[in-house]
């Protein structure tokens, strides 16, 4: 039987996301972000596809890399002006009853306990269906322009994400007890405050002693998403993670990725079939064939080379404009997102600037699938069965046209092959994900910080036994 396929809508509270001069086309509306109409009219339309959720990714900070100045990110808005993605979650679950909505928001820039306070509140706005996408982000200006000397080595950075989602557990998971909240009227009492805790957090980079502000959500702790595709990114992936994406451009490389974090899940004592892997893909596809071709060669007249650059340049940290059009990519060890700069200089392709450019001015990273529903869905199919890949984050090359046109052309013929589902299952994210629980599972490892009183004191133990 052929495994299920699952989809995401890959998104970002900008302009130029994944296709870089692709504003140009005249029946593209990505122009329009920053409108809430914009977002509603879209997720109507996932939900209409049964989506998983839209996933909007998101940067603090510009891509500076290319050329060495900001200049042709802003002239091509290369991500660009960009929007704030969390207060897009209220207005999205207004308009939809299960679309799940994923928020990126980075563990380098925001300190974890008012950003507790925002999970909790979209949690509660949502009904239980947001997720959280954790980045340690990967571009110096974001670094600079929060008060820091510079961005923290790649390592670094993961080592801070690890004690950052401690403290989220905390505050989440332990803080408020079930059952604290009682509305009693006739006793006029609340909130039993013998049932909130002070999580006494003290840590390397952070420290907080006290309550967590929110009264619990429906799923306590959204949905955990992951982008590291790294070393250190797969191994916190699959400590933390239950959605993982990633952006292999071939079959080999997203076999071998969804192989080993599926490996590091059962050695980190988590069933490793309950993490979600979806790869980053783009797909045009119409009636047919000749008529999805000749749309993405219309596509392919707008892409803009140097906003291409700009991305490709911010993601691997290598400054693409020094070399020349003919030639090939090489391995620089950088700062920025260290599984891109595998990708393109260790792959079975090797690549020229102009390939590059050309290559990445649709769908990013991703490989772009073109054809009939027919064709992309033996596509589709193809990669499940030979990467193991639980299914895609599609990026869309003209907003929304890509995405209607999945809708209503690749949605039914997967549907047909009995591998798409036709409505969604009752409750939160989470249980609609995995059939389970609103909340964590008691493998995960946030489970331990339910009983935060039990954590203190054996956090105080350890202190003590380290100066000792």
């Amino acid at each position: 039987m052929s495994k299920n396929i699952r989809l995401n809508a890959f998104e970002m509270n900008c302009v130029g996301h994944q296709s870089p001069g692709l504003w140009t086309h005249p029946r593209d509306r990505s122009w329009q972000y920053k409108d809430l109409a914009y977002w509603t009219d879209l997720a109507k339309i996932l939900e209409r596809g049964v989506f998983d959720a839209i996933f909007i990714a998101d940067v603090i900070g510009y891509y500076d890399v290319y050329k060495g100045s900001n200049y042709h990110a802003l002239h091509q808005a290369a991500q660009i002006p960009v929007n704030d993605p969390l207060q897009l979650a209220a207005p999205i679950a207004m308009v939809t009853e299960h679309l799940g909505i994923g928020i990126t928001a980075s563990t380098s820039f925001e300190h974890p306990y008012t950003f507790a306070r925002r999970l909790s509140t979209a949690d509660h706005h949502t009904q239980g269906r947001l997720a959280w996408n954790v980045v340690t982000s990967y571009l110096e200006s974001g670094a600079k322009n929060t008060g820091q000397a510079g961005l923290l080595d790649h390592n670094s950075r993961y080592e801070v994400a690890t004690e950052y989602v401690e403290v989220l557990y905390k505050l989440l998971e332990g803080s408020w007890e079930d059952g604290a909240v009682v509305r009693d009227r006739e006793r006029r009492v609340f909130t039993r405050p013998e049932k909130v805790h002070e999580i006494g957090h003290k840590g390397k980079y952070f420290d907080v002693p006290g309550y967590h502000l929110c009264e619990p959500s429906p799923q306590r702790t959204p949905v955990l998403f992951q982008a590291g595709a790294s070393g250190p990114g797969k191994t916190f992936a699959a400590r933390h993670a239950e959605c993982v994406f990633v952006a292999a451009p071939t079959q080999s490389l997203l076999r071998s990725y969804v192989s080993d974090v599926r490996r590091e899940a059962a050695l980190a004592g988590r069933d490793p079939r309950e993490l979600l892997v979806y790869n980053l893909v783009t797909v045009i596809v119409d009636e047919t064939d000749a008529r999805a071709q000749a749309k993405f060669e219309a596509y392919g007249k707008h892409v803009s080379y140097d906003g291409s650059l700009v991305f490709m340049s911010g993601w691997t940290g290598i400054d693409f404009g020094q070399y020349l059009p003919t030639d090939t990519v090489r391995r620089v060890e950088t700062n920025a997102i260290v599984s891109a700069v595998e990708h393109l200089s260790g792959g079975d392709k090797a690549w020229t600037i102009e390939e590059l450019a050309r290559w990445g001015g649709v769908g990013g990273l991703g490989p772009v699938f073109v054809g009939s529903p027919t064709t992309v869905a033996d596509i589709l199919q193809q990669w499940v069965e030979a990467t193991d890949v639980d299914g895609f984050n599609l990026a869309y090359a003209v907003a929304h046209e890509t995405f209607e046109d999945v809708v209503n052309h690749l949605v039914p013929e997967l549907q047909r092959r009995g591998v798409y589902p036709r409505e969604y299952a009752p409750g939160t994210l989470r249980e609609k994900l995995f059939g389970a629980a609103a909340t964590l599972p008691a493998h995960h490892p946030a489970a331990r910080f339910r009983d935060i009183e039990r954590v203190k004191r054996e956090e105080a133990n350890a202190r003590a036994a380290a100066v000792v």
